[in-house]
């Protein structure tokens, strides 16, 4: 069951879809309970809640089929949300992530104890941020997550579209304007840093064949999570997947080992429970 909802962040109506768990008896996942984990989707830059090939959607539906509520939507300026996108920079996609958090534990069969930030290129490093900020994020599913939001971007629009904004007050890119104050956001946040105040279970997808983040970062950012005092931090790397896993065996591999890794981590929390005293 899908719903189409809109969340209001400040002056900015998101527009979102809500994924309720299927209705399945023969479902025995251990996330079916009277409460659902629910995962709540961070699209990347300039782009929306459907995904490059309906990558969220495809997503959102294979999780929800597995007993999962999902939550995806767009940041403002972007898909049907209102706003004019990056205006806030990096700041106000971290307040707009707050607040589809904040809609997420209004609903009363979302479990609080179960949110889930599913973060892909940019909004890997949002998802990030968000929740080295805010302790109500317990899992973190990273997919080819950009690590250096500065050069990683300009690495996308290309160095004139930053020189531009530098000298004109405003550069475009794809039909979306960004000012200088934008990219002085990007170089003020680095999820390198900010990884270490997130004691939660990480996640960390990427493909051989990412020409847009490099697939090292991966390696890198499961360093850094390890270096943790809590929180484990396991990595799958997809063989010539794309930046987007644009292949159909790509996406295979990509949601089947996401939903079995959540699904894992379910398990190992119930097994946990019943050794409590």
């Amino acid at each position: 069951m899908e719903h189409a909802i809109t969340i209001r962040s400040g002056d900015t109506n998101l527009a979102a879809t809500l994924h309720y768990p299927e209705e399945d008896a023969g479902n025995s996942s251990p996330a079916r309970q009277e409460r659902y984990p629910i995962v709540i989707v961070c699209h990347g830059f300039v782009g929306n809640r459907i995904g490059v090939d309906r990558l969220f959607v495809k997503a959102a539906r294979e999780l929800s089929r597995h007993g999962y509520m999902v939550l995806r939507f767009d940041y403002g300026g972007c898909g049907e949300s209102t706003g004019d996108y990056g205006a806030g920079g990096l700041d106000a996609m971290i307040e707009q992530t707050r607040h589809a958090i904040d809609y997420a534990l209004d609903i009363d069969c979302v479990d609080p104890q179960r949110v889930i930030l599913l973060g892909h290129s940019l909004g890997g490093a949002v998802a990030i941020l968000t929740a080295a900020r805010d302790k109500r994020v317990r899992t973190l599913v990273l997919w080819a997550a950009v690590a250096h939001p500065l050069s990683d971007i300009i690495k996308i629009t290309g160095r004139k579209v930053y020189e531009d904004a530098q000298k004109n007050g405003a550069a475009d890119y794809l039909g979306y304007r960004f000012q200088p104050a934008f990219f002085e956001s990007l170089a003020r946040h680095q999820p390198y840093e900010q990884l270490r105040k997130f004691n939660g279970d990480v996640l960390l997808v990427h493909g051989t064949n990412d020409q847009v983040i490099p697939t090292d970062y991966c390696f890198l950012y499961q360093k850094l999570f390890w270096m943790r005092h809590q929180g484990q931090c396991d990595k799958e790397v997809i063989f010539q997947a794309d930046h987007t896993f644009s292949t159909a065996d790509a996406t295979g591999q990509l949601l089947k080992a996401t939903k079995d890794w959540l699904q894992n981590i379910d398990r190992r929390r119930i097994e946990w429970n019943d050794w409590i005293i």
